[in-house]
């Protein structure tokens, strides 16, 4: 009844003296505590004399409390049987997670025994609040709040002994458990123990007031108590009993002195200035006066001297060559997964891929939100409990339940499972992956801290807190545990768990973002991530998968595109990359047509020879243009259907980039032979086929050098491990070679056709109509060579970018060795697998590691521990000696897997190893048991029929990384770790000594070819510059000097457009590789021309040579190249994919015009220069029959 409810003082006759107790024996239930984890028994008020114990009494007090031993004759105790039983019970909770640490066990333990067991109990405790109640049918005072006075240097001693102890599983601190909303980093002594001390946490029984004093600091302590001041073990400590000092990984004054990393080497430097650019500066100094002796040698030098085809066969047998190679693409298969693109399928970290996917099956597929609500104002909320707190815009009730019903929506129909699918299909469900319902899937959102609960965070109550009653809610929620994820109950009157519904912690970092200092009510982002299974791409739950982020994809937009939204945000699925490389083509493609179709326009505008306005009609290319962009297309297409026919696939790359590189190539040809032919008079007597026979002979070795140059320099870059690099090179080799032979074979037969036409004055497209006008007899120049002729060359030449650590099959955990070689806690090792990658997060910004690895060898050591109650085994009943699970409560699980180590050092033998880690491994972590492996571990250990170990996983974390530099030095450090941890391990006894650990995440695919990009990228560039050189030199008649000029002119535009790339943000990458090596193609084209042109010329001087071959040449390789590529790569800055804009626009933009000043600019006064002599005897071009030989020595310094 209420009278016999009723709150009493404690008397304040009692006298605080040694030898004497102020509880004794339990009293039932707290009635003062609802809900609670545990079931809340307080002792009975009772100041009497403290009890000696004996017998069974002793044995459990010297187990639990062995600091309070003295003997059995000589031990006295404040507590009954009974009460140590329950104290055992509530210390084996912490224990689970402090057992790694036997000194901060027993510190832990050592509290709760001096105030709960210690014979001086008055001395130390002041009991501030009782309550009648009845228990056993009797009235009793029962103990419901007390004041514990504890000495600051035994409670300091015990903190900093347990502050650094981890859970395994996470990576965290198991201090974070322990401190409420304060978490590991603001957590301190008084702290830790005033959340102790809460009973709102679900744990603690009754009110315990923490009072820590300084040593001779009396100040409110009653009188004739003395602070308790026990020693505190250190953590480097051995236990009382024996128990070994706690490890590095959990106790940094147990961490032997390692080395500091060596310091990175100082920056190269002469005089305080960067050494590269000073030794840039003397390079070009000497050459600038190089070239000045040059000069004036030369100059001396020169003083002293003082000196009718079948056209039709011609393009059927063409267009059946084309049509069977063509018939191969239906058998074409466009790779579009990333990894297939850019890893090739014998790199190691391919390799490591495979093994990693093949035992522990492919990672988990990621689907994010991060949602933002700019504009909204926020507000201060003074909190009972917490005080005053500034909640952002976005941290409010109305978008937390926007945001639960966004996550909730996404359902379809599929064809695969013929039902409707969901989340819980296809999602991660560590806790239940056999039968997961909705509530077990990795779902991390800020809704989770309500467990996606509507009642949950619509709940409030009134609270009475310090005499000040007010109510609490979701806010008061929230806080506390985006403080405290890993809490079962929170500390408010609400008493709901932190936990998500399916069972793991939320870590505040995966639903917030855009918060300072861990400011997180300031949030400016909700992150909601959905992890979903991955599969194998012949799985029918991978197709399932797809269709749940279409899905989700679709809610998404759908969402964006509502004019009511309150969010605004960006979104990723797991198939997003993929996806995207496909929708650049499918949105893009419209962007590529208009961009060939600017360039047809140009070429047929360009090639037409404009005489009169009568002759428009008659002097216009459009077919002879139309025919040569089938060339261009029919080549492209026989390519694509020869590598078809033999199996090797294509990719979106190649059907944007070969093209437009074969349009380049063969429009330059295309114009050099038309121009070439329009200027050429028609001699006495020469039929038109003769004429267009001789001006081919003029420019077909012109033609061949960069045809030849370019498709031996492809077909040498399909050397490339990119599998993109290699196809596109195969692909690209192949169009050009094809590119040539239609150009030769077909596009002539065409211009014949066409020249007929014009001859016989017949307009274009209506070939029945003829004009009156004749053709002018006398060449027909056009205007950029007159241009080119009278202007240009005369003053040009006067001029001057989480980690597993997986180990291989060959290493035997089962023995002591074998553990001590992995695991981390008391006893391992130092220098062990897991505490090695712990010393590399003492340097993260060297290592990129940011947490140490998790490890199932900790956790099952600690799991088997008797200390805790994780492992059990059945003493009765038909599952007697089996495993018994710590949430089975009675009598029927009395026996402990493993009897207690004399040194507190746990290992299990070969067969109880053998035994219970499928126990461990199938346990589902709980409150009585937080060390099961079910979830955290059941996939991280794979064992063959035999229970061989034959593969297992370390999970760590990287630091954050942001760009390609990055994530590429975060590769090469965690290779590195991995190398020296193998090495270590196969000096373990029993090790294969092929036994292996390597570092993968799923990124290391893409970002390992940023290891060997630079030296990939000068092998391929070489191997493209190399052909160009030989055959340069072998079609001008073995000219060492041209082609080496030529080679300069070529590795200058490619060293220039690199330099260009980074000052325009342009990544270097597979990518960028492709249309390096495609600029080396290009360069070709503007280079090469005009070289031969300058070999060939007839002209007595370098100069007067250099000048023809840039007005003859150089108008048609400006019209040809410069003029054809520029509009259509102007119309691709119009593209919507960053891709395009980037490395076609771009990039392509950079080659362009690099490409036209180094042919145009740089090379005609580089051969006016350094051009070779006239040295043979050249064929007069002007007089048939006539010849004229220049010797050396007649021409040797003209200039």
């Amino acid at each position: 009844n209420a009278e016999a409810m009723k709150e009493k003082k404690a008397s304040s006759e009692v006298e605080h003296r040694a030898g004497y107790c102020a509880f004794y024996d339990e009293c039932g239930r707290n009635p003062t505590v609802g809900e609670s984890l545990i079931p809340p028994i307080v002792p009975c008020l009772n100041y009497s004399r403290a009890r000696q114990v004996t017998g069974d009494h002793y044995r459990r007090l010297k187990q639990v409390c062995p600091m309070l031993d003295f003997g059995e004759s000589n031990t006295y105790a404040c507590c009954s049987l009974q009460q140590i039983a329950s104290l055992e019970t509530s210390l084996t909770l912490s224990k689970a997670v402090l057992i790694r640490c036997p000194s901060c066990a027993d510190n832990f333990a050592h509290l709760y025994c001096a105030t709960t067991c210690s014979p001086n109990q008055t001395l130390t405790v002041n009991v501030t609040k009782v309550m009648n109640v009845t228990h056993l049918g009797r009235p009793r005072d029962a103990v419901v709040a007390y004041q514990a006075y504890i000495s600051s240097t035994f409670a300091e001693g015990a903190f900093q002994s347990c502050k650094n102890v981890r859970i395994p599983a996470t990576g965290g601190f198991a201090i974070a458990t322990m401190c409420g909303r304060y978490g590991s980093k603001l957590c301190t002594a008084q702290r830790w123990y005033d959340f102790q001390g809460d009973t709102s946490n679900g744990l603690a029984p009754l009110d315990i007031d923490f009072r820590l004093l300084k040593e001779n600091d009396t100040t409110g302590v009653p009188e004739g108590m003395i602070p308790y001041n026990g020693r505190a073990l250190g953590c480097n400590e051995n236990t009382t009993t024996g128990g070994m000092a706690c490890s590095c990984q959990d106790c940094l004054d147990s961490c032997p002195r390692v080395p500091p990393p060596p310091p990175l080497p100082e920056p190269f430097r002469i005089q305080g200035m960067n050494g590269f650019l000073v030794i840039s500066i003397i390079l070009l100094c000497l050459l600038i006066c190089a070239f000045v002796v040059y000069l004036i040698v030369s100059h001396y030098v020169k003083s002293k001297n003082g000196k009718n085809l079948k056209v039709t066969c011609v393009l059927l047998v063409a267009a059946i060559i084309v049509v069977v190679f063509s018939v191969g693409l239906k058998s074409i298969k466009l790779t579009t997964d990333p990894v297939e693109l850019w890893s090739a399928p014998n790199s190691r970290a391919r390799q490591e891929k495979d093994f990693h996917d093949k035992h522990f099956t492919p990672f988990f597929r990621t689907n994010q939100l991060i949602l933002t609500a700019p504009g909204r104002k926020g507000h201060l909320y003074d909190s009972l409990l917490f005080g005053k707190q500034n909640f952002s815009g976005l941290i409010s009730k109305s978008l937390i339940l926007e945001l639960l019903d966004l996550q909730r929506r996404i359902q379809f129909w599929s064809e695969d499972l013929n039902r409707t699918a969901t989340l819980k299909d296809v999602c991660y469900a560590p806790l239940n992956p056999s039968n997961p319902s909705l509530t077990d899937c990795a779902v991390n959102s800020l809704p989770q801290y309500f467990q996606n609960s509507l009642d949950n965070i619509n709940a409030k109550v009134n609270m009475t807190e310090l005499g000040v009653t007010q109510e609490v809610d979701w806010r008061d929620h929230l806080i506390y545990c985006l403080n405290s994820p890993l809490s079962f109950k929170d500390i408010t009157d609400l008493g709901m768990s932190c936990m998500a519904d399916y069972g793991a912690p939320v870590f505040p970092f995966l639903a917030v973002g855009g918060y300072k200092n861990d400011e997180y009510t300031n949030a400016e982002a909700f992150i909601l991530t959905f992890s979903l299974n991955n599969y194998l791409r012949d799985n029918p739950k991978f197709k399932v998968a797809l269709q749940w982020e279409t899905e989700f994809l679709k809610i998404v937009q759908d969402y964006q595109r509502n004019p009511k939204a309150n969010f605004t945000f960006a979104y990723m699925a797991e198939r997003s990359l993929e996806d995207e490389i496909n929708r650049t083509t499918a949105e893009d493609i419209p962007i590529f047509m208009i961009s060939y179709a600017v360039i047809f326009v140009y070429i047929a505008v360009a090639l037409g020879e404009y005489s009169s306005c009568k002759r428009l009609l008659v002097d216009s290319k459009f077919l002879v243009g139309l025919g040569g962009i089938l060339v261009v297309g029919c080549s492209v297409l026989a390519s694509m259907g020869f590598y078809s026919w033999i199996g090797i696939p294509s990719s979106l790359v190649i059907l944007q980039v070969v093209p437009f590189l074969v349009l380049a190539v063969g429009a330059d040809n295309i114009f050099i032979f038309v121009l070439e032919y329009q200027r050429d008079a028609r001699r006495l007597g020469e039929t038109r086929e003769e004429q267009i026979g001789r001006v081919l002979g003029q420019v077909a070795p012109s033609m061949l050098l960069c045809s030849l140059s370019e498709s031996v320099c492809f077909f040498l870059g399909a050397l490339s491990t990119m599998p993109a690099v290699k196809s596109f090179a195969l692909y690209a080799a192949l169009a050009v070679l094809m590119d040539f032979v239609l150009q030769m074979t077909a596009f002539v037969a065409l211009l014949s056709l066409d020249a007929r036409r014009q001859d016989n004055n017949r307009c274009e497209l209506l070939c029945c109509v003829t004009v009156s006008t004749r053709r002018p007899n006398k060449p027909n120049e056009g205007f950029l060579l007159p241009f080119m002729r009278k202007y240009y060359a005369p003053v040009l030449l006067h001029l001057g970018v989480p980690v597993y650590f997986v180990t291989k099959k060959g290493y035997n955990f089962n023995t002591v060795e074998g553990m001590d070689g992995v695991c981390s806690s008391v006893g391992c090792d130092q220098f062990s697998m897991t505490q090695k990658i712990r010393y590399a997060t003492d340097y993260p910004e060297r290592s990129y590691m940011a947490i140490p690895a998790n490890s199932w060898v900790d956790d099952f050591i600690d799991w088997l521990n008797p200390g805790s109650k994780c492992c059990r085994l059945y003493t009765s009943g038909p599952n007697a000696g089996n495993f018994c699970p710590a949430n089975i409560t009675g009598l029927s699980c009395l026996k402990k897997c493993l009897a207690s180590p004399s040194d507190g050092v746990v290992r299990p033998t070969m067969e109880e190893f053998s035994r219970f880690l499928p126990d461990f491994l199938g346990n589902r972590p709980d409150l009585q048991c937080s060390k099961g492996g079910l979830g955290a571990y059941d996939t991280a250990v794979v064992r063959d029929q035999n229970g061989e170990i034959i593969a297992t996983r370390f999970m760590a974390y990287h630091t954050p990384l942001t760009n390609s530099q990055e994530f590429t030095a975060a590769l090469l450090k965690a290779r590195e770790l991995a190398k020296k941890i193998t090495s270590d391990m196969r000096k373990i006894p029993g090790t294969s000594p092929d036994f292996e650990v390597f570092p993968y995440t799923i990124t290391y695919v893409f970002y390992e070819q940023y290891l060997t990009i630079v030296k990939e990228g000068l092998f391929n560039i070489s191997l493209c510059l190399l052909p160009t050189f030989v055959v340069c030199c072998l079609l001008l008649g073995l000219d060492l000097r041209s082609g080496l000029l030529n080679l300069i002119t070529i590795i200058m535009i490619v060293v220039d457009t690199v330099g260009v790339m980074t000052l325009w943000s342009i990544d270097y990458n597979a990518v960028a590789l492709i249309n390096l090596v495609t600029a080396v193609g290009i360069s070709v084209e503007f280079v090469s021309h005009m070289t031969r042109s300058f070999a060939l010329s007839t002209k007595m001087t370098r100069v007067e040579r250099a000048k023809e071959a840039t007005a003859t040449m150089g108008s048609a390789v400006f019209a040809g190249v410069a003029m054809t590529n520029l509009p259509g790569i102007l119309v691709l800055a119009f593209a919507k994919a960053q891709l395009i804009q980037i490395f076609f626009f771009r990039l392509n933009l950079v080659i362009t015009l690099l490409g036209m000043a180094h042919g145009l600019v740089f090379l005609p006064v580089l051969l006016s220069y350094f051009g070779m002599n006239i040295y043979r005897c050249v064929a007069g071009s002007l007089s048939f029959g006539g010849e004229t030989c220049v010797t050396p020595a007649a021409s040797y310094g003209n200039h």
